[in-house]
């Protein structure tokens, strides 16, 4: 009889260890967020800013989203922060439920970004004002008294990136062709995209006077197939380097690239950098990207939160001058592109920098202006 008491509590005691043990790994799970995401909530600790990151879609875009996520990664690792990365997917009627459920529990910093998710993030901030928000790219100049918002010169980088498009295209490299085309796919005909494009073509102007620009729009961030199929159109009507800037949609244009045998251009990301490891022969097509530094920005804003020098109720603007922008320039970039198109792309941001060359906005045109620009480019 005793032995069996005896096997009875040993049993319980490894019962309760594993029990233990199964408890202390992993962050939090909840509606919305996702195994991929790498900033589950760490193990409590009462002095350790608390986090949370809402992603308006979903992480694996290689681009703007995951951008983020790097960003909150970075403040874990180097802030000691406490972090957490919730997907709210693509159906926006979720979003709002989410943001409310977020702000009512115990973040220090609630996190998130795109014009899409500005009014949503402003309304929530008005409500809880002791909670700090960032929203990490707008367009939208207002802000609540409790938010500190960043939107990029995303004009001055692709000005960069149309005056690499245009060199490339009129270059001697293997998949260059003799027409002098390039083109463009966006995710929709909205002022924020437009003012990727209006620095594209300025920049490739700047270049190649002649150039002409195929321009697509696809109506959709979250479509690599309609990415894929726009530009196989460009590419067969002449165009040897394309400009991404659709999000998950854009990954189709990479498809395309590799299928043609053409070039391409990445956004907000280093998007060769991030396909290497998994299609070295794509991302050898990818000759440079237009690169938001939203991980180096989100990381800067929770690093002035936690010193208490962040300004909140302000919308930053961050640019070439300020390092918020700028190409990548990595080993596919040194290697693929030849030296004398890199040099005259780096006279082109040297006198950017400076403010020698200014460059358009299209946030501030209206249709008729912008529709003058493309048309100047028409094929």
């Amino acid at each position: 009889m005793k032995q069996k008491w005896v096997l009875i509590v040993l049993l319980l005691a490894l019962t309760l260890t594993a029990c233990s043990k199964a408890g202390s790994n992993g962050g939090e799970a909840s509606s919305g967020s996702s195994p991929s995401a790498s900033n589950g909530a760490s193990a409590s600790n009462s002095d350790a800013l608390k986090v949370v990151l809402l992603i308006p879609g979903t992480l694996g875009d290689k681009s703007f989203f995951d951008a983020a996520n790097a960003g909150l990664t970075k403040v874990k690792q180097e802030l000691g922060a406490e972090t957490k990365v919730i997907e709210m997917g693509t159906d926006q009627t979720k979003w709002e439920p989410t943001f409310n459920d977020v702000a009512g529990q115990d973040w220090d910093v609630i996190i998130s970004g795109g014009s899409q998710i500005t009014e949503l993030l402003n309304a929530t901030a008005e409500q809880h004002p002791d909670k700090k928000f960032i929203n990490y790219d707008t367009d939208i100049p207002e802000t609540a008294a409790n938010v500190h918002a960043y939107s990029y010169a995303t004009n001055e980088v692709s000005f960069l990136t149309g005056a690499v498009a245009a060199l490339t295209s009129t270059s001697n490299m293997p998949n260059a062709n003799p027409d002098k085309l390039i083109g463009f796919v966006g995710g929709m005909d909205i002022p924020g995209i437009n003012a990727f494009l209006v620095g594209y073509i300025e920049g490739a102007k700047y270049a190649v006077p002649d150039i002409k620009v195929a321009i697509s729009y696809a109506g959709d961030f979250a479509n690599p197939g309609k990415g894929k199929e726009l530009s196989l159109l460009q590419y067969n009507s002449g165009a040897d380097v394309i400009f991404n800037v659709a999000g998950g949609t854009g990954l189709g244009v990479f498809d395309a690239a590799k299928e043609k045998k053409r070039y391409a251009i990445g956004v907000d990301s280093d998007q060769a950098a991030m396909m290497t490891g998994t299609d070295a022969d794509k991302a050898s097509l990818i000759v440079t990207s237009a690169i938001k530094k939203i991980d180096e920005v989100i990381l800067s804003a929770v690093t002035k939160v936690k010193d208490g020098s962040l300004e909140m109720g302000k919308l930053e603007v961050v640019g070439i001058k300020e390092n918020g922008v700028g190409l990548a320039e990595n080993s596919i970039y040194a290697n693929v592109v030849p030296e004398d198109i890199r040099t005259k792309v780096d006279e082109i941001k040297t006198k950017l920098t400076s403010g020698e060359i200014k460059v358009d906005n299209a946030m501030g045109m209206d249709t008729a202006q912008i529709d003058e620009i493309r048309n100047s480019v028409k094929p």
